[in-house]
């Protein structure tokens, strides 16, 4: 009998070590991947680094919340110097005031990681323009990190000790588009605004851009494999294509609204035409002319940028690297 005990006891010790090692060993694994995986984000960091996101505001659902955490986890690593929130930061129908609640439930409460304190540059998207769009520009009298006051603007980065510079343009494309400007009853704002106004402003912008890279931003695409009405980027191509035709400096038109990741290129054209997927509730896509790669996962993008090298990657939702743009000098 105390023979079978000992057996039974020694059976015990070996099943608890067995349990443990593989408790410990599982453990290991998973700091190992984790450890990997934030050292490839680490690897993501430029002399200027920038986050995009766009099409976000779903009061935290359609994933929206998990990748704003993970924007927020990557930022740990990379330490991006902003956050361009190219449009439609509030669907469905933008915001009624700086004080609307959609503040809290689609951008404060959400965006909340402590590395995420950092400056915000938006752009108008349509579903902005379906309500107060001053309200938009007002918020950064409210909130520190909301870097808004313009419907079009340009901003530079630079690098202290290499010297790298990145210039942004940030667009309001959705005057640009003649449909919006025509349903005033929908988008009352949009007729409102002088669009040849805002086109000489960026041919004269470009015109005396001699930074390192420039990337315009827009929330419609030029562009793009989408369902979405043709006239759309039609009107697009329309307004924009002669001006980067006309200075040849633009790197990278970068924009939102179709909720999925995009690269395309033409050829003879200079410039790389990126869609940043939605940071919620994203969408199917299929190749079309000039694709050189899509996605419909839902994510956001990482701007990576040094003397010799533009680079964008686009990150889905469990923070996969899942294509690289890179332009080199």
């Amino acid at each position: 009998m105390k023979n079978y005990i000992n057996i039974l006891t020694s059976k015990a010790r070996n099943c608890r070590r067995t349990a443990i090692a593989i408790i410990l060993l599982s453990f290991l694994s998973s700091a190992a991947i984790q450890a990997q995986t934030r050292e490839e984000w680490k690897k993501m960091e430029g002399d200027v680094t920038l986050f995009m996101a766009n099409d976000l505001g779903r009061n935290g659902y359609y994933d929206q919340k998990p990748i704003a955490e993970l924007m927020g986890e990557m930022a740990e690593e990379i330490g991006p110097e902003c956050i361009i929130a190219a449009g439609d930061v509030h669907h469905f129908n933008g915001v009624a005031s700086v004080d609307d609640p959609l503040w809290m439930t689609n951008y404060e409460q959400i965006y909340s990681h402590p590395e995420l304190m950092i400056d915000w540059f938006p752009i108008l998207g349509n579903h902005e323009y379906r309500g107060n769009t001053q309200a938009v520009m007002d918020y950064g009298r409210k909130s520190r990190r909301w870097m808004s006051g313009e419907r079009y603007y340009t901003k530079v980065f630079s690098h202290d000790k290499t010297g790298t510079t990145l210039r942004i343009l940030f667009l309001d494309t959705t005057p640009l588009i003649d449909r919006y400007r025509e349903e005033s009853d929908i988008y009352p704002d949009a007729c409102k605004q002088d669009r040849e106004a805002q086109l000489a402003w960026a041919d004269s912008v470009l015109a005396q851009a001699h930074e390192d890279w420039v990337i315009v931003v827009g929330h419609h695409p030029i562009y793009a494999e989408t369902s979405k009405a043709p006239y759309e980027r039609e009107d697009m191509q329309k307004a924009l294509l002669p001006l980067f035709r006309r200075h040849a400096n633009v790197d990278v038109y970068a924009c939102g609204h179709i909720h999925n990741f995009q690269h395309i290129r033409h050829q003879g054209d200079p410039t790389d035409y990126v869609v940043n997927s939605a940071g919620a509730l994203a969408r199917k896509v299929k190749p079309t002319e000039g694709t050189v790669f899509c996605s419909p996962e839902p994510g956001f993008s990482v701007i990576s940028a040094s003397k010799r090298h533009l680079i964008i990657y686009m990150v889905d939702k469990a923070g996969n690297i899942l294509h690289t743009i890179d332009r080199s000098k």
